[in-house]
């Protein structure tokens, strides 16, 4: 690269010229304003703000007294200089005199700012880069302009996915301005080959640089070089075909923690990239060890204060890919990997190049952008003490005084000015940094401050300057003791009370009886995808069941665990079942102790530390799961319970008549999905690889026929933490009609457990990825990865590999078919049913029409006037729970809520409540893609548990002096019938309901909606005659009100009542209305998702009284 070297010079002359305050203008003019004076001053004067300077030149005065000690004269400086108005409008009028004052104003800043006593450094690295065309480009259609400059084109990229292309750039030491010098420029190192150059790192003593460079085999690899431009040599090694390392930085324990791509992984959501984790070397590039086993890519360390590491790790384990960005710290040698700040919040996106803060013990800045648009964005200071999300956020720089606003976007800074990237903390108000602040302007080199001051340090015509870096020694922070163990595969995790923090809020102690234990087997490079690889509309991976440990009484666990492996945890109840769901993953080093409070457990919910019954005993052995480690299988795991249970009558033939689900395993045929189509196709198919090679995704039938009754967060459910049993196994219709006996069937315990871990795990239909897509495809990476996890990570284990390599065998054995309910006895009951008409006499007997309940601040609940009398209760044709019928007599007349409470009704009580929404499959994108609102005003409130409910009732209460409760589950069957004695009060299963009840309609179609034109799996069961017209939770009242003028108890929401679930006959005196027990509660009624069978009149469903249900709600009733 002579040729640079002759050029540069010259090129410096003719374009670098900055001068002594209040001496002339820079050169070097924005396009718009070259050649015009006073167009270029009135440019000058956009980057000035008055008020932001008075703002720092007070902070200054105060922070550093004696060593600022012209602050008193800038500031009557200040004072004297016009009006910036009357200034840019006498510029207008190209008024000589106003080019003296913008001259003024000008150097003011310039002389006022640059006498910062944190410049205390003479010179700063930089990268001096030509970029990809215009170099004063603002805007890319697409992925942003961080390309342009040498930046990977989306944020979800590393170098390595940058295509080679000769640059013209090289590292370069700028020579900083001060008030009486102008800045330079010189070259330290340019590159032969016209490589890119790359993520500089300064080690602590400020004699040595990290950067990351091609090699001669086109692999990036760390290089070094000396702070005089000697001593170029390549510190990793570069002896592993296909294998990148870059992004490097200096522990100060003289290691080099770095980014490499020896996993062998490939990004789930874009196969045709490579996942970079974090690696640790000698200085010499020598004693290799891989510190995370991430999904995802780890970008960006940085050393702490304290001497941890702080790295950004990408993660979206059943979670939204655009937002599920985190900052982490971790030890040099890879213990306590824990996360800082991001979690459970869309906003924001990422933080790249986060650095900690010199000075301060939390807080941290860096480059927030989304997730298309590269890596350029805001600079953002962060407190993440101070809390998750926009709690901790400090100030977006420039923004003082200004709220941040959360957006939900995928390309959220793409609009936004100014441009940003690279900042460099000088102190937690002034920072170095690469900015463009307007469209028209060049990459340059600023002085940002939190009180709005952008001051140009250097900018140079027709290139971009990146990356600057203070070329001086810097205190290097301690050196932490390694706590690794090589002799030992194994580490310890120590659970001091998994109900502490808000994982588990609500949840009665001793509710939690085991955890659940597993691990990934993450995709490889070119298998992995967005549509339908593992399952249908996710989970993104195949899941290993590593198996289960002991909870103890007071909620401490102290267990082994494999280490290097990124274990999740789920704490289960008494029937197994998962109560909350860990969709990200923690890693232990070898000997290390892993220790964790509580369930999402942060700052204050971490309650102080104590003796547990945990740590009076020996650690526990996890407990396996039905055998040895390995992916969880359908066919595998699930596929024999069907074969036991179910092929009797789901053998593909008619069954009574009627058509039923063929869940067979071995059926010589395959259903498929393609992303973008909802519609499950069959293929005649044995050959899973010539299948995979026309799909996304290629499944058993049975598989899909199991996997449309169950209801799970899919690929991407809601990124912030889940209620308790929000996704739980109960909420799921094939668990609710195993539970009451289908058919006589009644699983046994390892049956249950089976099904119940499938649903907990999301639903996955394979546990290799050799069964997505057979063995070619991944003939290369999967040898290279286990031999590469063998060399740096000392674990040995084949994950495409079954323990007992068995092919599928079919049935093992199948159960008598048992009547649906035997045949109920007549019961007699006198006047009872009644129609319509007799319906209404009754009503008007009882009394007048009731006045609304007060709620306050304008707001009524109506109510409907329910007459004593007698019914029918259960049904003759129904599930063995409402059996036996019996005649009941509702002896007093009672008010009942003529419609569900609505949010709006709930929020006069309870203003923090939030339904939420109902979880959209597939992608997300943006804040209209993250699923259908359950939270409008008139919509009923839902997600609030029995508790709650309740509460409402007490509040209600003392507020209007009424006895306010919920129905009994007796009011609520003799209410919602109004006379009738059919299935439901409209009639029989078969009546269009489109005009009486929110069902599961031809609308449920949309729930295979994706986004912006695409699909997910369309197998939501649904009666496709009628169209009801809502999807999700209608607002109330919107359809035909019963007999008695009820709107809704068929569909739009279960309502909880009164009442305990228990046994017929119904007694209403033997304890199953008293408030005070913990057992499960019943609700009636059926929801927007149910089919009408069961939002019949008598069908029956429970849950416990704590939990928060997604389709379930409330009406009330005044019973004085």
């Amino acid at each position: 690269m002579k040729k640079h070297g002759q050029m540069w010079p010259t090129v410096l002359r003719a374009c670098v010229a900055f001068v002594a305050a209040g001496c002339a203008w820079s050169s070097v003019a924005p396009a718009c304003a070259e050649g015009d004076p006073f167009r270029l001053a009135a440019s000058r004067l956009e980057l000035v703000n008055p008020e932001a300077l008075g703002r720092a030149i007070r902070d200054l005065s105060r922070q550093f007294e004696h060593r600022y000690p012209r602050g008193q004269e800038f500031l009557d400086r200040l004072g004297r200089c016009g009006a910036l108005p009357e200034v840019r409008a006498a510029l207008e009028r190209r008024d000589e005199r106003a080019l003296e004052q913008a001259r003024e104003i000008v150097a003011l800043q310039r002389e006022a700012l640059l006498s910062n006593p944190l410049l205390d450094f003479d010179e700063l690295l930089v990268i001096r880069r030509r970029p990809i065309g215009d170099p004063r480009r603002a805007q890319d259609p697409d992925k942003g302009i961080g390309k342009y400059i040498g930046l990977p084109q989306q944020s979800s990229w590393q170098l390595h996915t940058m295509a080679p292309r000769a640059w013209d750039n090289e590292i370069a030491i700028l020579r900083m301005p001060t008030p009486g010098r102008a800045a330079s420029l010189r070259t330290l190192h340019c590159p032969a080959g016209e490589r890119l150059v790359s993520e500089m790192d300064l080690r602590f003593d400020g004699r040595r640089i990290l950067f990351s460079m091609r090699d001669a085999k086109n692999l990036w690899q760390i290089h070094e070089i000396g702070a005089d431009g000697r001593g170029l040599r390549q510190v990793s090694r570069g002896d592993q075909e296909g294998v990148h390392n870059l992004d490097a930085c200096y522990l100060p324990n003289e290691r080099i923690a770095f980014i490499s791509t020896a996993a062998f992984q490939g990004v789930p959501c874009n196969r045709t990239v490579n996942v970079g984790m974090m690696y640790v070397m000698d200085a010499d590039g020598g004693n290799v060890r891989q510190l995370t086993f991430e999904q995802d890519h780890n970008y960006c360390p940085s050393v702490t204060s304290d001497g941890r590491i702080l790295y950004l790790r990408w993660e979206y384990t059943d979670i939204p890919h655009v937002w599920a960005r985190m900052l982490f710290t971790m030890n040099p040698d890879g213990t306590g990997q824990r996360e800082l700040y991001g979690s459970g919040s869309y906003w924001p996106n990422s933080i790249f190049y986060a650095r900690a803060v010199p000075g301060h013990a939390t807080k941290i800045v860096g480059t927030v952008t989304g997730h298309h648009v590269g890596r350029i964005g805001e600079t953002v200071v962060f407190d993440p003490a101070a809390g998750q999300g926009i709690a901790g956020v400090v100030q977006r720089v420039p923004g003082y005084g200004q709220a941040v606003v959360p957006a939900i976007e995928d390309k959220l800074t793409l609009a936004s000015w100014p441009k940003t990237v690279h900042p460099l903390p000088l102190s937690e108000k002034y920072f170095l940094v690469s900015a463009k602040p307007r469209p028209d302007d060049l990459w340059g080199i600023y002085l940002m401050d939190v009180f709005d001051n952008l001051l140009l340090l250097m900018e140079v015509e027709g290139q971009a300057l990146v990356e600057p870096i203070p070329l001086r020694a810097t205190r290097r922070p301690p050196v932490l003791v390694d706590r690794v163990d090589p002799t030992r595969q194994d580490a310890l995790v120590y659970l001091q009370d998994v109900y502490a923090g808000p994982g588990l809020r609500g949840v009665p102690r001793g509710s939690v009886r085991k955890l659940r234990l597993f691990t990934y087997h993450f995709a490889y490079q070119g298998i992995a995808g967005i549509n339908h690889r593992v399952g249908a509309d996710g989970p993104w991976e195949p899941k290993r069941v590593l198996g289960t440990v002991n909870v103890e009484t007071d909620g401490s666990a102290l267990f082994r665990v494999p280490a290097n492996t990124p274990i999740s945890v789920q704490p289960l109840d008494k029937h197994g079942q998962a109560l909350q769901l860990m969709r990200s993953w923690m890693t232990a080093m070898p000997g290390e102790i892993v220790s964790c409070v509580g369930c999402h457990e942060r700052g204050p919910d971490v309650p102080p530390a104590k003796a547990t019954l945990a740590t009076a005993k020996a650690p526990q052995e996890i407990q396996p799961w039905y055998g040895p480690v390995r992916g969880f299988s359908f066919l595998r795991e699930v596929q024999p319970v069907l074969d036991h249970y179910c092929i009797g009558c789901h053998d593909g033939q008619p069954c009574d008549g009627k058509k039923t689900p063929d869940l067979r395993g071995n059926q010589g045929r395959v259903m498929t999905l393609r992303g973008g189509d909802p519609r499950v196709k069959t293929i005649e198919a044995g050959d899973v690889e010539k299948a995979a090679g026309s799909a996304d995704g290629v499944f058993p039938p049975s598989y899909i026929h199991l996997r449309s009754h169950v209801r799970v967060g899919g690929l991407e459910s809601d990124l912030r933490l889940l209620a308790p049993g929000e996704f739980g196994a109960d909420t799921s219709e094939l668990v609710q009609m195993l539970r009451k006996g289908h058919y006589g069937v009644k699983l046994t315990d390892e049956y249950w457990d089976r099904l119940i871990t499938w649903i907990d795990l999301n639903a996955p239909c394979h546990g290799t990825w050799r069964e997505v897509v057979g063995l070619k495809r991944n003939i290369w990476d999967h040898p290279r990865r286990r031999e590469l996890r063998k060399l740096y990570a000392g674990i040995d284990e084949d994950p495409e590999t079954y323990p007992l390599q068995l092919p599928y065998t079919g049935a093992t054995g199948v159960i008598p078919r048992q009547p649906f309910c035997p045949s109920a006895p007549r019961v007699e009951c006198p006047n009872w049913p009644f129609d319509q008409e007799q319906a209404g006499k009754l009503q008007r007997q009882a009394g007048p029409a009731p006045q609304p309940l007060d709620l306050g601040g304008g707001l009524t609940l109506d109510l409907v006037r329910i007459p004593a009398g007698q019914f029918v209760m259960g049904e003759a044709d129904g599930e063995a729970d409402e059996a036996p019928r019996a005649a009941l007599r509702i002896e007093r007349a009672f008010l009942m809520g003529k419609c569900e409470i609505t949010n709006r009704q709930f929020a006069a009580f309870d203003t923090a409540h939030d339904s939420r929404f109902e979880h959209k499959g597939s992608w997300v994108f943006s804040e209209r893609h993250l699923g259908w609102p359950l939270n409008g005003p008139d919509q009923p409130v839902v997600r609030v548990s029995w508790e709650r409910a309740m509460a409402f009732c007490r509040w209600l209460s003392d507020r209007t002096g009424r006895k306010v409760s919920l129905p009994t589950e007796a009011q609520w069957e003799y209410a919602c019938r109004a006379g009738s004695d059919g299935p439901l009060s409209y009639g029989g299963l078969n009546s269009d309901f489109s005009r009486l009840a929110n069902l599961a309609d031809l609308t449920i179609r949309q729930l295979a909606y994706d986004t912006d034109g695409r699909y997910t799996a369309d197998i939501v069961p649904r009666d496709t005659r009628f169209d009801d017209g809502c999807l999700v939770t209608a607002p109330v009242g919107r359809y035909a009100p019963n007999a008695w003028g009820l709107h809704d108890m068929h569909g739009n929401v279960w309502e909880w009542t009164r009442s305990q679930y228990r046994p017929y006959p119904y007694r209403s005196d033997d304890g199953r209305e008293s408030a005070s027990s913990e057992a499960a509660r019943t609700v009636r009624g059926g929801s927007w998702r149910d089919m009408p069978k069961n939002a019949r009149s008598a069908c029956r469903q429970s849950y416990l009284p704590w939990r928060q249900v997604y389709n379930v709600g409330f009406r009330v009733v005044v019973e004085d």
